[in-house]
């Protein structure tokens, strides 16, 4: 009997982050046959070309999507979906998948989304029904909740908000929240290993701050974040860098230019799984707006300060402050984050998710089937 074809497609560092151990059981599925797209970020230099990590972690990459053009407007983000839909066409027509796993809500997913759509390939889509206001991320996922048609949402909340959608429950699965398998599995590194391969200052405590663009609101907001971490030299100041959304080189930028100014603040292309999780465990505090914030960082004890609106409406446990993007805000919730004393709220699951995806993907039908609109 031949193999079930699973193509897997991922963009960014994050991403690929949450779908390591999916694709691990993937492929080591007799049943299954685990086929890899590439693209985004994953292919730029500016962002530390990390395919060569997901070679190292073991993966043959299959087809790899150059998609990026050298801009954050709008129109440059604009031009690069339209690439990526090209790219993706062939990709997908040499591939000739059963199934296609697409995770959350970036604008490379929506061109994939729609390729398979035409092309009649199912997609089984992880992570919908979540809310951002701040982002226009938001309109991508439900969007590709429409066009998807097998559905793995992170709590009971997100799967009910699916079925509002129009989809059928008997399509829509809560199997929890995809990084917190991260967690569970991945024997992160002290804090002796990961200052040292930082280089950070051992004798100070650590922030970690991811901030990406609020493409449907403040472009401005790392400077006031930026501000509010002047008051914090004693620390190291862990950056990340932006995602390649509209806005995201500016952020870059000012994260680059305020390192050469200050002495304690370092910036990072990217640190990986390991190296994040692990100055996950050992930060302070996480500062920014990004979603692992709000899931994956409390699972590791760490309290977070979310800046701005991007991920307004997300659900969010009580060791996440929102601040204003105003630095006397941001301070404010950094200050509150750090007295922060309470047991951790473990809002998406208990991290087993990888296996109840697979038990799945292994029994669905592997060829388009008619979807009706389910009305509540």
């Amino acid at each position: 009997m031949s193999k079930r074809k699973i193509c897997v497609v991922t963009g960014t560092r994050a991403e690929y982050g949450l779908m390591y151990w999916l694709m691990k059981e993937i492929q080591a599925d007799p049943e299954l046959e685990l086929q890899l797209v590439v693209t985004g970020m994953h292919l730029s230099p500016e962002f530390g070309l990390t395919y060569k990590q997901i070679e190292d972690d073991g993966f043959v990459i299959d087809e790899r999507v150059e998609m990026l053009l050298s801009s954050d407007t709008s129109v440059g983000v604009a031009k690069s979906m339209g690439l990526a839909t090209i790219g993706f066409a062939s990709a997908l027509e040499q591939l000739k998948p059963d199934l296609l796993v697409i995770l959350g809500d970036r604008f490379e997913m929506l061109a994939v989304a729609q390729v398979a759509l035409i092309m009649g390939i199912p997609i089984a889509h992880l992570h919908g029904g979540e809310l951002t206001f701040g982002a226009y991320d938001d309109a991508i996922r439900h969007s590709i909740t429409k066009m998807a048609t097998w559905h793995f949402t992170s709590t009971d909340g997100h799967q009910k908000r699916v079925i509002q959608l129009g989809e059928s429950p008997n399509r829509v699965w809560n199997v929890g929240a995809l990084g917190i398998e991260n967690i569970l599995k991945l024997p992160l590194l002290s804090k002796a290993e990961l200052y040292d391969q930082l280089g950070l200052d051992e004798s100070k405590p650590m922030l970690l701050i991811t901030y990406h663009p609020e493409t449907n609101g403040d472009a401005e907001g790392i400077h006031p974040l930026l501000a509010a971490l002047n008051d914090y030299a004693n620390m190291n100041l862990v950056f990340t860098k932006a995602n390649a959304d509209n806005g995201g080189r500016s952020i870059n930028e000012a994260i680059e230019k305020y390192t050469v100014q200050h002495e304690n603040a370092y910036l990072f292309d990217s640190l990986g799984q390991l190296r994040y999780l692990s100055a996950v465990k050992h930060a302070d505090a996480v500062i920014g707006n990004s979603s692992s914030g709000l899931i994956e960082v409390p699972y590791l004890q760490t309290p977070t300060v979310n800046c701005g609106n991007r991920q307004a409406g997300r659900e969010r446990p009580s060791s996440v402050f929102d601040a204003r993007l105003e630095a006397g805000s941001i301070r404010d919730s950094i200050e509150s984050a750090l007295r922060f004393a309470e047991p951790y709220e473990q809002i998406f699951g208990d991290g087993n998710v990888s296996g109840k995806i697979v038990k799945i993907l292994k029994e669905m039908p592997s060829y388009l089937i008619q979807k009706e609109f389910y009305d509540l």
